[in-house]
């Protein structure tokens, strides 16, 4: 018979201290109880607890000064703190400290009772997913994340502090670096791998479906709304929900996601009651979060409820000595895809990889991967022949000579504007008007390109009237 996990209980209000211990002990679990801070790391250290349940504001020791104490001793223990409402941001800092999670009070006995399960099952997965992390950071592989270099085992080691818990997470990065792989690899690390990985790309979906795309909506909410249909956090339950470029989605809609995030619960758009949920929420951008903030574009209290940890991916022209490490798994990945049996890649071709300026990060490495491996021999490498013309030359040739057609030339007192048009309409020319491999090299969404180039004509327009008028 398996025995029982052994829960703490830290509580100075005596009728709450009792009445939870008598809640869990209900649900199978061993309970040991302290009114404060001091009494509980004693018992902490003397007992050797699974799961501490502790509060935050107590006498001599509080919450946090426990918790800092406790991960300090044994960075196993999952700590859960309980916290009075409207004090968010207490129990932010306490997920940066390193517990497991929070619970408001009044605590909704649903909530704790999941929590505490997923707490436990944690606990009996975390040695086989500690194993397996080893095994592979010593091959250079973490999840679908490729990598030797400084900068990629810094994420790596991030990834795998942060991935056991249910924390929120922001992931930033230019386009193409690898922020949804990033995401993929925290959830498949995590006890939720085995339940859905969603991830919603927020610039492609219409302001006026930002609502019901998200949380759902019932038959009837809006014109066109001809039957109930779930939104991602419903498709995500007990599992992971990425909302990638979050900066895209509107205000408003940003205002309801934050309730959910501190609540647990939606709403479908036409719905009369509530419902929980239970989702990991990741988060990525490709633009400065605090930018977006400063700009009005991200709400500042949605921005602290995610950032609890930040997790930064490098553009490729910063570790350019994984180039060939990466490559070689894309290579692989690719010949399984068309069924190719492509051998290897040419010392040339590294070389020349390792010459390109990378612009579109790790996702244009994939694609020029794929491309080489279709044209290739069965059999053979990938040779200069499989490679677009010119590719890798761009950035030597922009170096001795920046007047040429790849660079651009600003003039001074020029306006911002003025460069930022000229930077546009130059990457438009450079990708032959491809404004999807344009808004990747410019780090921007599609969607703002797009938006751009609408006010660009506009502009032009409103210039011809005048000069008609004139």
């Amino acid at each position: 018979m398996q025995t029982p996990t052994k829960v703490l209980i830290v509580e100075d209000e005596v009728h709450a201290l009792m009445g939870l211990a008598e809640l869990i002990s209900g649900w199978g679990y061993r309970t040991e109880t302290a009114k404060d801070g001091v009494e509980g790391f004693e018992k902490a250290l003397a007992w050797d607890p699974a799961i501490v349940v502790t509060d935050l504001k107590m006498p001599r020791m509080d919450g946090l000064g426990l918790l800092t104490k406790l991960t300090e001793a044994d960075s196993s223990l999952a700590v859960v703190v309980l916290t009075a409402q409207g004090s968010v941001e207490n129990a932010v800092d306490a997920m940066k400290l390193g517990a497991y999670d929070f619970i408001q009070k009044p605590v909704d006995p649903t909530r704790l009772k999941t929590i505490l399960a997923n707490a436990a099952r944690q606990l009996d997965t975390d040695l086989e997913l500690e194993v397996t992390r080893r095994q592979l950071r010593q091959s250079g592989v973490l999840g679908a994340l490729v990598g030797h270099s400084k900068p990629m085992q810094e994420v790596f080691g991030l990834i795998e502090r942060i991935a056991p818990s249910n924390v929120s997470v922001l992931i930033t990065g230019e386009s193409g670096t690898g922020k949804e792989l990033v995401a993929r690899t925290l959830h498949d690390l995590s006890e939720r791998k085995g339940r859905p990985f969603v991830a919603v790309n927020c610039a492609a979906i219409p302001e006026t479906l930002m609502e019901s795309e998200i949380f759902g909506h019932e038959k009837g909410a809006f014109t066109g709304a001809v039957e109930r249909r779930a939104g991602c956090f419903e498709l995500a339950e007990e599992g992971t929900l990425l909302l990638d470029e979050l900066g895209e989605m509107p205000i408003g809609t940003q205002a309801k996601l934050l309730r959910v995030l501190e609540e647990r619960k939606l709403r479908r758009v036409g719905a009369r009651t509530e419902q929980d949920v239970d989702v990991r929420v990741l988060a990525a951008t490709n633009r400065d979060p605090e930018e977006a903030v400063a700009a009005g574009q991200l709400r500042s209290d949605l921005f602290y409820r995610l950032n609890v940890f930040h997790i930064h991916m490098p553009p490729l022209r910063d570790h350019r000595e994984d180039i060939p490490d990466m490559a070689g798994a894309m290579l692989a990945e690719m010949n399984l895809k068309h069924g190719r049996r492509v051998g290897g890649i040419s010392t040339a071709v590294l070389e020349r990889l390792e010459q390109h300026e990378w612009p579109g990060n790790g996702r244009e490495l994939r694609n020029l991967m794929e491309r080489a491996v279709i044209l290739a021999q069965d059999g053979g490498l990938i040779e200069l022949a499989q490679l677009p013309a010119g590719f890798g030359k761009a950035a030597t040739a922009a170096t001795a000579a920046p007047s040429d057609s790849n660079s651009i030339s600003v003039r001074v007192g020029a306006t911002v504007g003025e460069a930022e048009r000229l930077l546009i309409m130059r990457t438009l020319e450079f990708t032959g008007q491809n404004k999807t491999k344009a808004a990747e090299m410019l780090g921007v969404s599609l969607k703002t390109l797009h938006n751009k180039l609408k006010e660009y004509e506009a502009q032009r327009e409103y210039s011809g009237r005048d000069g008609a008028r004139e």
